[in-house]
């Protein structure tokens, strides 16, 4: 969406409104009570704590056995864990939205629910029904050909002014690799980068596939080793603002990744397979293999979903599915590993760099709090708008902190 008056991110809010479930009356007579809940909560809480103020004026102390994050929650309505308790992460987003539970600190709520994420079992996912009923929404916006286009728009189209106010000089919307304790974002970024083109060993007149290219930063640093890049994407904005960047070197194409067809000496991929869905999976690793010469690397830069975790995970749909990223699924090693091998693509060299996100995410919650503050927003996000989006940013970082979830690069040679 171009800079225009009146509202902007709406289609995402209302994208999210298939997910939406009011805790009525029937919620309430199917969901367990409410001190069973915290009984469940409690059980599961393996490492680390919750201490929860109650709408009775009480305190409760979930966990507490070992260490881990400790949390505190203000619960203000029992309404919440009828939420929490049917329609997990979702059900608890809309909670926090609707003012029926705080905490001083999200990052640590979101960080003992992802540690504690196998024994806590059901109690922080969607339940029954309600677990029918995201999957189904979720199933409507799976990535068809026209589901991923509009997918891809629904986010990345919120506008390159939006992105802009809190990526960084960069424009780069993935983990950073903070190689010191001193980096900034920026640098942390370029890091990133170069890590990832070395993985591909690209040079002087070499060519490059960039699958799911961004802002072009990529495919710019790939050009100014001497490679002819061809970078694709769906997304009408994000090609906008990198042809604008583009020399002779490098080709932007609004392209789908299933219509590529050429032999390149690299491809690079960098956290654009969550965006697939598990079905796509396959077709992903078909593209690599088919476009790679024998003997050429793929650099894959990839968000996964802890193994044990997994099946539970993919069996509903969560907050981020929701509201953030229609479509999205992250990777399950085990599983996107086979596929790789089974096409003749060997797996090599994976880094786990879930804690560099985590800083990443919160450089990205500094910048766009200090946007906000300033009123360098672009006009047309609302006040709604904004909470999700720092929900978003802290439910992640929550989530890589805790190492629930991780994000990875890998080596792939086509044999």
């Amino acid at each position: 969406m171009n800079a225009e008056s009146g509202t902007r991110g709406t289609g995402l809010l209302e994208g999210a409104a298939r997910f939406e479930s009011a805790p009525g009356l029937l919620a309430r007579m199917l969901a367990p009570g409410f001190g069973k809940v915290l009984d469940q909560i409690d059980r599961g809480l393996a490492q680390g704590s919750i201490t929860g103020h109650l709408p009775d004026g009480t305190t409760r102390l979930l966990g507490g056995r070992a260490p881990g994050f400790d949390a505190v929650i203000h619960l203000h309505s029992w309404r919440a864990l009828v939420r929490l308790a049917t329609n997990g992460s979702v059900g608890w987003y809309q909670a926090w939205e609707a003012g029926e539970w705080d905490s001083p600190d999200l990052i640590k709520v979101f960080a003992v629910f992802g540690q504690n994420a196998q024994s806590l079992g059901s109690a922080g996912r969607a339940k029954s029904l309600w677990r029918l009923a995201l999957k189904q929404a979720h199933w409507l916006n799976r990535n068809t050909k026209a589901g991923s286009e509009r997918n891809i728009q629904a986010h990345y189209d919120l506008g390159n002014d939006f992105y802009a106010a809190w990526l960084g000089e960069t424009m780069t919307y993935s983990s950073a690799l903070f190689e010191r304790p001193d980096m900034g974002l920026d640098a942390a970024q370029r890091a990133k980068i170069a890590a990832l083109l070395d993985r591909t060993g690209i040079g002087e007149g070499q060519s490059l596939l960039e699958i799911g290219c961004g802002w072009g930063t990529l495919a710019l640093a790939a050009a100014e080793r001497g490679a002819r890049v061809d970078a694709i994407s769906l997304s009408d904005e994000q090609l906008a603002f990198a042809r604008q960047q583009a020399g002779e070197q490098v080709q932007f194409l609004k392209q789908d990744y299933r219509d590529t067809s050429g032999q390149f000496d690299a491809v690079a991929s960098c956290e654009m397979v969550e965006a697939l869905g598990r079905e796509y999976w396959p077709t992903f690793m078909d593209c690599v293999a088919r476009n790679l010469k024998p003997g050429g690397k793929a650099a894959i830069q990839y968000i996964s979903m802890r193994d044990e975790t997994f099946d539970a995970y993919a069996a509903s749909a969560d907050f981020i599915q929701a509201y953030i990223f229609p479509g999205g699924l992250l990777i399950r090693t085990s599983e996107f590993r086979r596929l790789a091998e089974e096409r003749g693509l060997q797996w090599r060299d994976q880094a786990d760099l879930g804690l560099d996100y985590a800083e990443t995410l919160k450089a990205w919650r500094e910048n766009f709090d200090r946007a906000a503050q300033r009123g360098s927003l672009p006009h047309g996000f609302d006040e709604r708008f904004q909470r999700l989006w720092r929900f978003y940013l802290q439910y992640c970082e929550g989530g890589f902190r805790s190492g629930s979830i991780d994000v990875h690069q890998v080596t792939l040679v086509k044999q």
